[in-house]
């Protein structure tokens, strides 16, 4: 009857283990229904689908093979990348510890002592006479042990089980933040690249330029000597000569500072990277856009903000769970004896089986503050969530912006180039020809200077800009890359340490 009984109860509890405490999750609503379209008209007609951005590789949309050589060493070499994986992998194992919670505890605790008892030894308050009136003798005896106890706290109501649900949302919430840490890294190595192409080609223009500044110098010069040119005017040649080489070297001071960028983002040091030198020859390509709702599954961020609204729906949960009673289940047993020979004979073996329920009626308001905490918690990261998403539209919205208003200002700014080519032509043959003085030939020359040197900012700022719209819509990304990653528990945990 006794067995029955405690047959029952086990079943029971058993039976009752299929509760859970606490809110089921669901994802939160976005803080406004995205529209159809975005408001801002990409400068380029829409992508067909088989030109979609590669997933993992967004770079090679750029059809540039020594940047996608950069990208690869990055993703090798990159130390703030490489601490991304192991802080996954961290999370990995932190979710199999919270799976070992479902499984009983067995240890064994062997022992072998050899003791001496006191002849003095108390008696519960009674004289050192033992029962037939003689005196407590010391005794020496020996006690060897190989007792084994098992506990396994009943999960009765979900406690373990929200422990391993928040688990699997910090694992997958990591393995997000990982796919968001690369496409941050890469995207950043992509614009300090297309910058230092953009700073490649616009030393160019300024060295073409202090070539031209050279041969009117020599021109000044000459015409100096043979008494048609005054000082002033050879000064004021030399004047911008020497300005222009200036800007020159200001060049060189600023590609240094973008190679050493690139070095640290490719692994390497900065003394080590050489770049070559490559005016930018690029133009940006179409980026497959698809309607704002694909900005909450595209942006890992997005999927990053969300599993920590999981984690914390869970943590809510656990915290519910401090109301109800804690089960646990124990059970110790083994072997003990004076002498190790007769230490395996069946008398020397001992058992117990118990059952322990701790339920909490006074706390001092602490299992209700933990609570309300989680519950905030919760709140805290549902508005993170939200927040993310805005931010996601915004920096879409903004780079589609950009590209548009980037592509109009370099139409105008050709014609501009090409214009201040044609003053510069006329304020020289107009000197020449004695019609005007040197000054109009030097704002000539500053202004197309000027106007090239805006036409290659541009131009590097339109890939620039190309860049950061791949990362904001998450560079080929999904957030289906992560819905199966969780740690599930397997048998084999029973007999694993």
């Amino acid at each position: 009857m006794k067995r029955a009984s405690f047959a029952a109860v086990l079943g029971l509890l058993t039976l009752a283990a299929g509760c859970t405490v606490g809110p089921r999750y669901s994802r939160p609503a976005a803080p406004a229904v995205a529209p159809d379209a975005w408001k801002t008209q990409p400068p380029w007609e829409q992508a067909a689908p088989k030109d979609a951005i590669p997933k993992g590789e967004w770079w090679k949309v750029f059809n540039d093979s020594e940047l996608n050589a950069y990208e690869q060493q990055l993703l090798q070499a990159n130390q703030s990348l490489a601490a991304a994986r192991d802080r996954l992998n961290q999370a990995r194992s932190l979710a199999r510890v919270a799976t070992a919670g479902l499984f009983p505890r067995v240890y064994v605790d062997p022992s072998a002592v050899r003791e001496r008892g006191s002849g003095n030894r108390p008696l519960n308050g009674a004289s050192p006479i033992n029962g037939l009136g003689q005196p407590v003798r010391p005794y020496t005896q020996n006690v060897f042990a190989v007792p084994f106890s098992l506990s396994y706290e009943v999960d009765l109501f979900g406690r373990v089980r929200r422990n391993v649900e928040a688990a699997n949302a910090s694992l997958q919430s990591t393995a997000a933040d990982l796919q968001n840490v690369q496409l941050v890294l890469t995207a950043e190595l992509a614009a300090d690249y297309f910058t230092l192409r953009e700073l490649d080609a616009e030393f160019k223009v300024v060295q073409e330029s202090v070539g031209y500044e050279r041969k009117g110098l020599d021109l000044v010069n000459r015409r100096h000597d043979g008494g048609i040119a005054n000082g002033l005017e050879v000064a004021q040649q030399a004047t911008v000569l020497d300005s222009t080489v200036s800007q020159l070297a200001l060049l060189q001071q600023t590609r240094a500072q973008y190679e050493h960028a690139i070095a640290v983002l490719v692994g390497q040091p900065a003394f080590s990277l050489n770049v070559r030198v490559a005016p930018l020859q690029a133009t940006p390509p179409p980026v497959p856009l698809g309607v704002p709702s694909d900005v909450l599954e595209r942006r890992p961020d997005i999927s990053t903000a969300e599993r920590q609204v999981a984690y914390q729906n869970a943590q809510v949960g656990i915290a519910r769970t401090a109301f109800y009673p804690h089960i646990t289940l124990s059970g110790s047993g083994g072997l003990q004896s004076q002498n190790l020979t007769s230490l395996f004979n069946a008398p020397s073996f001992f058992w117990s089986l118990g059952a322990d329920a701790l339920q909490p009626i006074v706390e001092g308001g602490r299992n209700r503050a933990n609570l309300a905490a989680a519950r905030a918690a919760y709140e805290q990261s549902v508005a993170n969530y939200r927040q993310s998403v805005l931010t996601a539209f915004q920096e879409v919205e903004d780079g589609i912006s950009n590209l548009s208003t980037l592509s109009q200002a370099l139409t105008t700014q050709g014609a501009a180039v090409e214009d201040a080519r044609k003053a510069l032509e006329v304020a020289n043959n107009r000197y020449v020809g004695g019609v005007t003085t040197y000054l109009d030939v030097i704002t000539a020359q500053t202004t197309l200077l000027n106007s090239e040197r805006l036409e290659t900012q541009l131009l590097g700022q339109q890939m620039v800009s190309s860049v950061y719209l791949v990362k904001a819509l998450g560079g080929g990304w999904d957030s289906s890359e992560i819905k199966d990653l969780q740690v599930r528990p397997q048998a084999g945990q029973v007999l694993q340490p």
